[in-house]
């Protein structure tokens, strides 16, 4: 009792800890730049009051680093909670977003944009979105769709058949990403590099709108499922014990996780190890209840993915690196740092 007493207040205190962090953070994301604004400055320029402050200090603030820190706490929470869920899915700590072979569709989908339609904007009902993010999307959807269809028969759903259809069509989706990269001209091959490394710097608050909205929405959803994911670390045979539909849970899940895979790579181009590292880190800090390993991880997700675009936009300023390469070269060394700790187990 005292031992679940205390994980309960520590997972409370990290919640609160990791906020504090992400406070903090954007914060800093806001001041720093090529051009450094202080910290009232920057207030100032948030509030909707007369200021003394230059017009370009509130087009900074307000239109490209506010916008720019948003999109990254939303599609970094939207990442480690996909990677949480799929990690407790399928009990394996080497899982991430795109065992399902979404992101491999989503970024056949902007590349068809890219090289056939130039990336030319598009005015729909509901956002004003470039056709790259409109057609990542819909190539996550199509994958998703097909890999629902292809595993599922009268005897109901195949999680196996799901995965194996995801390699399959993550393998079709990069053939085709090679076909366009060969007939593409040199403006599309470095439209194409910049999209596969990731990118926030298209944010708007369009974006935002759809991220947050799929960041609240999958938040919700994936905490109803915490107790039958804490139920299923048991194994599956202990679930269904339970109650639980085990079945039913994975298709749900997978279909959930996929949606916001493809949310997110149709916002800001594919950005790994968030999915993956994170959800580590979170339950390390946390413990592995599902309850609190959630929000912790979507908060540290937002938190990491955020101090990324930080370095990626000012450790070479005025230039930009791709957010991407900063989140592979902090995550890769982390993750082997903890394959080789934990070596012994997985083998």
């Amino acid at each position: 009792m005292n031992d679940l007493l205390t994980r309960r207040v520590s997972a409370r205190w990290m919640m609160i800890v990791s906020s504090i962090l992400l406070y903090i953070t954007v914060v800093s994301s806001i001041t720093l730049g090529p051009m450094n604004i202080g910290f009232f400055d920057s207030l100032k320029a948030l509030l909707p009051v007369q200021s003394d402050l230059p017009d370009y200090v509130s087009v900074i603030i307000q239109e490209v680093r506010l916008p720019r820190t948003l999109l990254a706490i939303a599609v970094g929470g939207i990442l480690a909670m996909c990677g949480t869920v799929m990690q407790g899915l399928f009990r394996n700590p080497l899982a991430d977003p795109g065992i399902i072979g979404v992101s491999a569709g989503a970024s056949l989908g902007a590349a068809i944009a890219i090289v056939l339609f130039g990336g030319v904007i598009t005015h729909t009902a509901f956002l004003v979105l470039g056709t790259v993010p409109v057609f990542a999307f819909l190539g996550g959807a199509v994958t998703t769709f097909a890999i629902y269809y292809m595993g599922t028969s009268s005897n109901g759903t195949s999680v196996t058949i799901m995965l194996l259809a995801g390699v399959a069509l993550g393998a079709i989706a990069g053939a085709g990403m090679g076909l366009l990269n060969y007939f593409a001209d040199d403006q599309e091959l470095r439209d194409l590099s910049l999209w596969t490394m990731g990118s926030l710097a298209g944010a708007s608050w369009d974006a935002i709108v759809l991220a947050f909205v799929s960041l609240i929405v999958l938040g919700f959803l994936f905490h109803r499922y915490a107790k039958p994911l804490n139920a299923l670390l048991l194994g599956e045979a202990e679930a269904r014990h339970l109650g639980i539909n085990v079945q039913s849970l994975k298709r749900n899940l997978i279909l959930l996780t996929a949606a916001g895979v493809g949310v997110t790579v149709a916002l800001s181009g594919m950005i790994g190890f968030i999915g993956l590292v994170v959800p580590h880190i979170g339950r390390m800090l946390t413990g592995p209840d599902h309850r609190t390993l959630i929000p912790v991880s979507a908060i540290l997700g937002g938190l990491v993915l955020l101090a990324s675009d930080m370095i990626a936009r000012t450790i070479v300023a005025p230039l930009e690196i791709p957010v991407g390469i900063i989140t592979a070269a902090l995550g890769a060394p982390f993750f082997l740092a903890l394959l080789l700790k934990q070596k012994g187990r997985l083998a």
